[in-house]
Formats: structure tokens, C-alpha cells, sequence
């Protein structure tokens, strides 16, 4: 299993290049960052920092969008950090939430997603795109390669994920909800004549590694209000009861009574107070390092090659280095 550490593009950003150097160091794989250009700080900027201060880490955005940039643009400037730095960079994609609904509009449509998940990666690996209607190619890409992992809760787009995507992003670390949305995914992938297992499977989810449940808890919380506003969409679109949605995911949201985006992602959130112990512990992973390593353990028989920790509280040090020395090593039996 692949780790990951998820972080916030808060400045200064010299901090966020630090903290993936030691994540590098204590054996994670990836590094990933929000996309979202009012709440912070822009993510590709600090990529080039970070690939330049590591050596084999691979970044990308968790997630980005198909109109905060246009196509072209996205797939250039992964080209080009792949040119400078060797194809060290993955997309992670989504219709949009913070990015889009920050600035006043509506996150994308499926369809829209869709067709910029094919435009991004054939011009950023030097494939002809059709970009709004106009045939698009990058002259200068040579040998380029860039994944797009698609993040996905509903049946619609489970679906476009399993037809499309490189991999699925899951932001959630439930068992019984990893297994129906992976199950989800790789059904679309047989229907549409894919290799199911050719596609890769990233669970992402706040850990946080002690013995103290109730602190843990409040830290984390913030996710059950972040994932319950993607839920909050869900709901509206296919109803409280709906055989295409578990209940599993959205009964817990009844009590939710809205979302400020000026806290998106961050310890304290004044918008969770709806979300129960019982969702935070079932979403995250908290508890002392052992009872990380058997649930992880868990989510690898789903069939998870990824697991990216969001590292918004007060311990990220602390998370990365015990990943580091016990999770990380027990993982890799």
C-alpha cells in the first residue's frame, strides 16, 4: 500500500514544502494538496518547490476542477513540471466545490467533467484534445505521462470514474462504503471494456495517531462536515431514501444545517456539530498506531492501493513520523 499526506496550501508555503520532505523522508509516496485559488494559496506554484526539494515524491492537486483553468492550461503546467522534474505528477480531479462555489458558481456538470478528464491527459501527454471545440495540441511534450484520478461519492460519477478515470478517489475511510463505491467503480470499468484492476484505488481520510479518542475526535470532525456538504448534494438529487445512495452515508446529515466555506477543511469548523462520534470514527482513522494498521490492513483486502491522511490539525508532525516508524513498515508485508 502507496501513502499519501494531504495538505493545505496555507502560507507560508515553505512550511507545506517541509512537511512533504518529511513525509518523503518517513516513506509516503505521494504528496497532495487542496486547489482552491481564494482559500489558499496556488498549489502548482508549490509543487515545483516541493519536486525540487524531494526526489522521488509525487504530487498533484486533491482535487482540482475543469474550470477554475482552462484545459489547456491544467495540462501544460503539469507538462511542465513533469518535463523539469520527470513525470512526477498526478491529477486528481472532481466537478468542484470550494473552488467553484467560493467564487459564485456552480460546481461542474458530469458531462463537462468528463470530457476535461480526456483533454487533460491527452495534451499534457502530447495527444491532439478538442478544447472547446477547437483541436488542441501541445507541440513541445515528449514522453509526458499524467494519471487522472477522479474523486467520486454518487452513482453518476462512480460511473464516470470506472469509464474514464486512471484512479478513484474516495474521501472517506468507511469499510462498508469503500466497498460498495469500489465495487461501484470497478463494475463501470468491466461495462466499458476496461480492465478493472488496471485502475487505482486511493481511500483519503484525516488520521490522527494517540490514545486520547475525544481530542482526536475534535480534530478531525471538520471531515464529517466536509464529506456531509458533498452528501448534502446527493441527498437533493436522488432523496432522503434512494437505492443508488447508502443510507450509511446519508442518514447522519438530517441534522446539518448549512456549510461556511471560510472554515472549509480546518479544525473547529463551526458548521459540524451535526456529525456524531460514530461518523468521525467510522471515516477516520484515530486511535493508537496499531488501530490504524488493522483498519488500513482492512481497506488493502477492499482493494485500496492508496491511503492519503488529510493532516488539518494539530499533530501533522507528529502523524507523519508515527506513519513513518510504525504504519508505514507494518503496511508493507
Amino acid at each position: 500500500m502507496d501513502f499519501g499526506l494531504v495538505l493545505q496550501t496555507d502560507p507560508p508555503a515553505a512550511g507545506v514544502v517541509e512537511l512533504m520532505r518529511r513525509a518523503e523522508g518517513a516513506g509516503f509516496t505521494h504528496g497532495w494538496t487542496f486547489d482552491s485559488a481564494v482559500l489558499w494559496q496556488e498549489p502548482f506554484v508549490i509543487y515545483s518547490r516541493i519536486l525540487e526539494h524531494t526526489e522521488r515524491l509525487i504530487v498533484g492537486p486533491m482535487v482540482t476542477n475543469p474550470s477554475t483553468r482552462t484545459w489547456e492550461v491544467t495540462a501544460s503546467t503539469f507538462a511542465t513540471l513533469n518535463e523539469m522534474y520527470g513525470n512526477r505528477t498526478v491529477c486528481g480531479i472532481g466537478r468542484g466545490d470550494s473552488a467553484m462555489r467560493v467564487a459564485g458558481r456552480k460546481p461542474n456538470t458530469l458531462a463537462r467533467l468528463g470530457q476535461a478528464i480526456d483533454a487533460i491527459r491527452d495534451l499534457a501527454e502530447g495527444r491532439e484534445a478538442v478544447v472547446d471545440g477547437t483541436p488542441v495540441r501541445i507541440p513541445w511534450v515528449e514522453n509526458g505521462r499524467l494519471p487522472v484520478w477522479m474523486a467520486a461519492y454518487g452513482p453518476k460519477a462512480l460511473a464516470l470514474t470506472g469509464r474514464k478515470a486512471d484512479g478513484f478517489i474516495l474521501q472517506l475511510a468507511d469499510l462498508y462504503l469503500t466497498e460498495w463505491m469500489v465495487k461501484a467503480v470497478r463494475t463501470a470499468a468491466v461495462e466499458a471494456g476496461r480492465d478493472p484492476a488496471a485502475l487505482t484505488i486511493c481511500v483519503a481520510a484525516p488520521a490522527y495517531v494517540g490514545d486520547d479518542l475525544d481530542h482526536a475526535r475534535e480534530q478531525c470532525r471538520w471531515f464529517g462536515g466536509m464529506v456531509g456538504n458533498h452528501v448534502a448534494d446527493l441527498v437533493k438529487r436522488y432523496g432522503e431514501h434512494s437505492d443508488a445512495v447508502p443510507e450509511a452515508l446519508t442518514a447522519y446529515i438530517k441534522g446539518r444545517a448549512g456549510y461556511d466555506y471560510s472554515h472549509h477543511g480546518r479544525t473547529g469548523h463551526p458548521s459540524t456539530g451535526f456529525v456524531p462520534d460514530e461518523i468521525v470514527d467510522h471515516f477516520c482513522l484515530l486511535g493508537p498506531a496499531e488501530a490504524h494498521i488493522e483498519k488500513l490492513r482492512a481497506l488493502r483486502a477492499l482493494g485500496v492501493d492508496q491511503f492519503a491522511i488529510y493532516a488539518m490539525h494539530d499533530a501533522k508532525e507528529a502523524t507523519i513520523d508515527a506513519y513513518g516508524e510504525h504504519v508505514i513498515p507494518a503496511l508493507a508485508d
